[in-house]
């Protein structure tokens, strides 16, 4: 596969197969999504849209969010999905949305949490219950998280379903939260729910193999303190939400959304090196004894495994992160996103030790980013002493001047 632009890959992220159509065929009505103009709502919307034409169907597909990127209601507009520009926290604004019989919620606020709590608990509890409310006639599915669960044992393997949960940090208790408001709308008005437990979805922009692969490109250190890692194709995981709508139940089904594989960092550190030509290096050759990891099986059972595995992805997004393509890895991700938030993506965003970094008490990340106050590493670390025309005398680059270096430097020393 070789994906050169955004635009092929939002064309492979949104490519329907015969169930997904046939699921949209199966619901009744049209479809509301709330929160998608995140990372994984216009993907989701699309798909939604092809999904109807492959099954040779009339649905109206509403997108409703912020969209703090202006552009992306005219993008979708032009596929024929339906945009509305909304605050969700407005109650006036919520209540003048258009009753739709099918609703996918997305919004939460996943990274960055710190000093603003508050606001955290707003969109990831008090949110989901007015939705619940203002919807209680319609099926929902909503997204939730693998962070609800207790970090495990690898010898025990990933949480299921029936796993008690133990959340950990304010993140993971507001969103623990969200599953409650929606749990309570079932009890109380019989709102039909499936909540969707996700860790992590994964494409060529961001995403866990993302962190890792670019932590091995800039030469940066990786942590071993979580060993292992969960990760889903994004289109797979939109795949099963659109396919969740017929198992809507009360009290709500909870289905764990993830792959099959629990996949070493240390082995993906390998990998992603031998794509670059880079030995990865690794702050301490201890790994850590336990990992955020959910078993999908139930999931799987209903849905059949993910099309796309990690063993695809890898070479896919080495690619892109050599080619300078990597846009929005999780330095970019601080808001109303729709994936569950993970304290893996937030230290690899600001560095241990930085105030927006979590602690490793809440969980710890298996990449090391130098501190976004100091001097990039590329530039300033192995660069340093060398000749003037190899970059190491510049105070001040570009990313997309490093990247350029970086690919440079690569092919200067394969041809040396």
């Amino acid at each position: 596969m070789h994906t050169q632009t955004e635009s092929e890959l939002e064309e492979l992220l949104s490519r329907p197969d015969d169930k997904t159509a046939d699921a949209m065929a199966s619901i009744e009505g049209d479809l509301l999504i709330l929160g998608a103009g995140g990372k994984m709502g216009p993907s989701l919307a699309r798909l939604a849209r092809r999904s109807c034409e492959r099954a040779g169907i009339r649905k109206r597909i509403v997108a409703v969010a912020r969209f703090t990127n202006s552009s992306l209601p005219a993008e979708l507009g032009v596929l024929g999905i339906e945009t509305i520009t909304c605050d969700l926290l407005d109650r006036a604004a919520l209540a003048r949305l258009p009753g739709i019989p099918n609703v996918i919620f997305m919004a939460a606020r996943k990274f960055g949490t710190s000093g603003e709590a508050h606001l955290t608990w707003a969109m990831n509890t008090y949110l989901p219950g007015l939705v619940a409310e203002r919807y209680h006639d319609s099926q929902i599915v909503a997204f939730s998280t693998g962070n609800v669960y207790p970090l495990r044992s690898i010898s025990q393997g990933g949480a299921q379903e029936t796993t008690p949960v133990a959340p950990v940090g304010e993140y993971a208790q507001s969103a623990l939260g969200r599953e409650r408001m929606f749990e309570y709308a079932s009890a109380r008005w019989g709102t039909s729910v499936v909540l969707l437990r996700l860790n992590y979805a994964v494409e060529l922009r961001y995403g866990v193999l993302v962190d890792i692969g670019l932590a091995v490109f800039e030469r940066r250190p990786i942590d071993l303190a979580v060993p292992k890692v969960n990760v889903i194709w994004q289109g797979d995981a939109n795949s099963w939400c659109l396919r969740s709508f017929p198992l809507c139940q009360a009290p709500p089904l909870v289905l764990n959304i993830t792959g099959r594989e629990m996949l070493s960092v240390r082995e993906l550190a390998l990998e992603f090196g031998e794509h670059f030509g880079i030995e990865p290096t690794f702050v301490s050759e201890t790994e850590g004894s336990r990992a955020l990891l959910s078993d999908a099986s139930k999931a799987r059972g209903l849905f059949g495994d993910p099309k796309i595995s990690p063993q695809e992805m890898i070479p896919w997004i080495a690619n892109w992160i050599r080619n300078g393509r990597h846009f929005s890895t999780s330095r970019r991700i601080f808001k109303h996103g729709t994936e569950n938030s993970n304290a893996i993506a937030r230290t690899t965003a600001f560095g241990p030790g930085h105030p927006r970094a979590p602690p490793r008490s809440e969980f710890s990340t298996p990449v090391a980013r130098t501190p976004a106050t100091g001097p990039h590493p590329l530039l300033f670390g192995r660069w340093r002493g060398r000749s003037r025309d190899r970059g190491s005398h510049h105070p001040v680059c570009d990313p997309k001047d490093w990247t350029a270096r970086a690919r440079a430097d690569f092919v200067r020393r394969r041809m040396s």
